[in-house]
Formats: structure tokens, sequence, C-alpha cells
């Protein structure tokens, strides 16, 4: 990972802006996703007749093992992803406030603007409007349009790019979760990890402790 003072030139050639969405386009300090985790918990301890203690075990084991719990639902117990992503979707976007600045940033970028999630597109919808964020994206993919392959599998990817039409070499990919930034990077997009500074990894090229004010950088 490297900081110049200057962040533009790296971004240069970059056509496509894909965004990440839980704890990307908002802070993780305002705990939606644990409102997901909470609802996963008792959806698992339901679906496959365990405790909530065990399925919270399940919920985080499968996270790490197959990227998403839901991936790791289906190919472990056949899970039906449906219902599940419904169910754990169906929480309070009250908490989300909009944030004008950061809407005001990602349409200033030049270029095809894109939300990809590991969530579905319907959840992802949701967000956007809490956010303010309605209309400043060309385009919002959900783990759906990767036919369930979730994030770091390079496949989803791929899927996902290709349904757009976007070339990775002209493409940047902002995520909060350093290993969901693997694939981009050999695929030749620019890495740019959101939130905390990290340790330093050679498939992250940049750090945005504050999405808003780094992408105000590059225009």
């Amino acid at each position: 990972m490297h900081m110049p003072a200057d962040p533009r030139p790296d971004f240069a050639r970059v056509r496509a802006w894909v965004f990440d969405l839980d704890n990307t386009l908002y802070p993780p300090e305002l705990q939606l996703f644990s409102q997901i985790e909470a609802r996963m918990r008792a959806y698992v301890a339901r679906a496959l007749g365990v405790d909530e203690a065990e399925a919270d075990r399940l919920r985080a084991q499968y996270w790490r093992s197959h990227g998403t719990t839901l991936a790791g639902l289906m190919a472990e117990h056949g899970l039906d992803p449906d219902p599940f992503l419904e169910d754990v979707h169906d929480i309070d976007f009250t908490v989300l406030p909009a944030d004008p600045a950061l809407a005001q940033a990602i349409r200033a970028l030049p270029g095809r603007r894109i939300v990809y999630t590991n969530g579905a597109r319907p959840y992802a919808e949701r967000v956007l409007e809490a956010r303010g964020l309605t209309g400043c994206f060309d385009a919002v993919y959900g783990v759906e349009h990767a036919g369930y392959r979730p994030k770091p599998d390079q496949a989803a990817f791929e899927a996902v790019f290709a349904l757009d039409g976007l070339s990775p070499r002209e493409g940047a990919m902002f995520e909060d979760d350093p290993r969901n930034l693997a694939a981009p990077h050999a695929m030749g997009m620019r890495t740019v990890l959101v939130g905390p500074a990290p340790e330093a990894r050679p498939h992250i090229h940049h750090h945005a402790p504050d999405l808003a004010a780094f992408l105000r950088q590059l225009v």
C-alpha cells in the first residue's frame, strides 16, 4: 500500500468506480450490520435447530471459511438463499443519516459509478435511499447477480463485471474488508481500503479513512 501526496495519477485510467456497501458507504459505528448479524443468528438457529450460541459460532465460521454466512449455509446445508436474504435484511434503516458530502463526492467522479455488495440489491437500494445516495450510481449489483457466489471469490467479481461490461483494468474497487480487495487487485483494478488503517498489504493500493474526503482528492 502506498499513500502518495496526490493520488490522482493512480486513478487517471479509471472509468468505473465500484463501491462495496456495508461499512463502506456508511461508517461501521452506525451499527447497521450488527442488526443483520443478530437476524442471521436467529435465522441460523431456526433453520438448523441449534441454540443461538451455536448459531453465532456457525455464522462467524461460515463467514471466515466461505466468504459469507449465506455461502456457508448454502454449501453445508443446502439453504435457499432468497428467504434468508429477505429475513436478515428486514432491519431498521432509520439509524442511517443522509450524507450530502459523500453524495456530492460520488457524483463528481468521472465515468461509471457502481455498487456491488454481498447483500441483495433491494437491501442495497434501501441503504442508498437512507444515505441520500439514490441516483448517485449507474448500477447496483447484489450477491444474486453473481449466482450467490460471494466476494472474495474472484468468479463472483468476474460474473458481476461481465454483466456490467466493466473492464477491470479501467476500474477502482472501494471496500472495508481487505480480503475482498485481493481479487480486484489480481484483475488489474486500483484498490482502496475504506476505514481504519490496515497492515501493509501488497493488494491494497490506497487507504481512505474518510471516503468522501478521499474521493474529493481525485477530482
